[in-house]
This record gives structure tokens, C-alpha cells and sequence, in this order.
């Protein structure tokens, strides 16, 4: 098999909500969009995105009750810190501030209105680091 495409599939409560969100603040252009379901997508490189209304009967009985969580839904770039002040800027919850991980991980974390987690990444070199 060759994959084509990476699409991660939400469950949440307000898909408009999150719509918004997704559109307002990363980017993000609806695809395709019906009563309880959103499709959407950027042009880089960054996974697709489906929004599904929790009950919604195109899911399995046993799936249509949960909700997107105790994920982690992350995107890795450069321009971390201006990323941050941007969004802070636009009213977004920064629920996670910037901070920097001593492997060289830059990242924090903002709350989209259904409590799906966005963390974005930045990788640097650890401080102590010997240059190669």
C-alpha cells in the first residue's frame, strides 16, 4: 500500500466550533462540509482533518458516544515564537505556554473550543550541545 494522505478523524461536540477554529486560526479550508461533518485541509504538508458531531450515525454504535480526547493533535515548524504571540494575539487559549525541553524540543500547547489539544513543536539544538 502507498499512502497517499494522512487525515486524523475528530469527534466533538460543536463542529463549527472547531471548524472555525481550525480555519480561523491554522490555516485550514473546509473541503467539504454537511449536517454534523467537516472536511478539511491546508496545502502543506500538515495532516488533513475530519469533524464528526458526536452521535452522528455514520460512525459505529460503539463510537458514536466519544469525544477526541486524550490526544495530542501536533504540528511541527519553525517560527515557534512568533506562531505563539500570534495566536495569543487572536484570543486563542494558550492552554500550555512556550517552553523548551532540555532534548530541544520547543513547543506549547493552545485548546480549540471542543478541548481538542494543539501542540506546536519547534526542534533546536539542546543548550549544552556540542556543534557537529
Amino acid at each position: 500500500m502507498q499512502i497517499t494522505a494522512s487525515t486524523v478523524s475528530l469527534t466533538v461536540d460543536d463542529v463549527a466550533a472547531s471548524q472555525r477554529f481550525f480555519t480561523t486560526h491554522l490555516g485550514y479550508t473546509e473541503q467539504a462540509a454537511a449536517d454534523g461533518f467537516a472536511s478539511l485541509s491546508r496545502d502543506d504538508a500538515a495532516v488533513d482533518i475530519v469533524l464528526l458531531a458526536r452521535g452522528i450515525e455514520v460512525l459505529p454504535p460503539e463510537q458514536r458516544d466519544q469525544r477526541a480526547s486524550g490526544l495530542i493533535l501536533a504540528f511541527t515548524g519553525t517560527g515557534i515564537d512568533d506562531e505563539e504571540k500570534r495566536l495569543r494575539a487572536e484570543g486563542v487559549e494558550i492552554t500550555m505556554p512556550l517552553r523548551e525541553e532540555p532534548w530541544g524540543e520547543r513547543l506549547f500547547q493552545a485548546t480549540d473550543p471542543n478541548g481538542v489539544i494543539v501542540q506546536f513543536v519547534e526542534w533546536v539544538t539542546p543548550a549544552g550541545s556540542e556543534d557537529a
